[in-house]
């Protein structure tokens, strides 16, 4: 079981988000304390951690192993996501 931290960043996004996807996304972000590496996610090329799909959405996060913990760090549209 990992220990989920959302930045400040992150969750204001996940705030400005319509309620149905905003329940989609919590639903994601909850299931990465059990399993930080399901199926479908995949390891950013840039070596900045992990990202997961959820409809256009993409949550984007690190885990550390030795702590044992999940760090959410943005969730934003595809298109957007990656940029700086």
């Amino acid at each position: 079981m990992y220990r989920l931290e959302i930045s400040q960043t992150a969750h204001r996004q996940v705030r400005k988000l319509p309620a149905s996807t905003r329940e989609r996304i919590n639903k994601a972000i909850a299931g990465l304390g059990d399993d930080p590496r399901p199926y479908g996610s995949r390891e950013l090329t840039a070596g900045e951690g992990y990202r997961i799909r959820v409809g256009d959405y993409r949550v984007l996060y690190r885990v550390d192993d030795k702590s044992g913990t999940v760090t959410i760090y943005r969730v934003m549209g595809r298109e957007d996501v990656y940029r700086g």
